[in-house]
């Protein structure tokens, strides 16, 4: 009998209950051929039960997964109520708003600054360049003044050398005139002397 409940336990998932009829003799092995008691086959039942119950709860894991099934579709469908969905629908129309608003909004204010900070670039650049040539050309006229005070100052060092050169060579002809009258005066004498000594 526990056999057979096993069997029935194991094909239908659950445990078939023997009710032995009234007029079925349960013989004892070794009995002698007497008859079984009936409160012998409550036992046995009983114990059949307890098998069917023992196998459903260690092998027969449909319920528990029916359950955890159960509280997965109550979970995502039921609590939630597509929480998810109305999350990614929300997503993609502020991406799909910012590709079509955000997104040409920034770069038109991108493009305007950038053309304005260019611009200022430029007449910064502008304003260096003319700086610099300006400093170049005050650069090229002090040289230039430096250049025309040193000519005009060595013109006038020369001018005074001249000078300088003129009173020197009148002070040396005027001292060769002097020796020149004082070499006529000593050759006349000598010429006179001459003539009286041949006289």
């Amino acid at each position: 009998i526990a056999s057979a409940g096993c069997k029935g336990a194991m094909s239908g998932g659950s445990p078939v209950s023997a009710s032995p009829s009234k007029s079925e003799d349960f013989s004892v092995p070794g009995g002698g051929g007497k008859k079984r008691d009936p409160s012998g086959a409550a036992a046995a039942h009983l114990i059949v039960k307890d098998v069917g119950e023992i196998y459903s709860r260690l092998l027969d894991h449909r319920p528990v997964i029916q359950g955890e099934i159960r509280y997965f579709v109550k979970e995502f469908e039921e609590k939630r109520g597509f929480r998810e969905v109305r999350v990614l629908e929300s997503l993609k129309s502020t991406v799909l708003e910012a590709n079509a608003q955000t997104l040409p909004k920034c770069e038109q204010v991108m493009h305007d600054s950038l053309q304005e900070a260019l611009s200022r670039l430029q007449a910064g650049q502008e304003m260096v360049s003319s700086l610099l040539q300006q400093r170049a050309q005050e650069g090229n006229q002090l040289q230039g003044e430096k250049r025309r005070a040193g000519e005009k100052e060595r013109a006038a060092q020369w001018e005074e050398f001249l000078k300088e050169q003129h009173s020197l060579k009148a002070v040396v002809d005027e001292e060769h005139a002097k020796a020149m009258e004082r070499l006529k005066e000593q050759y006349a004498l000598m010429e006179k002397d001459l003539t009286k000594h041949t006289l």
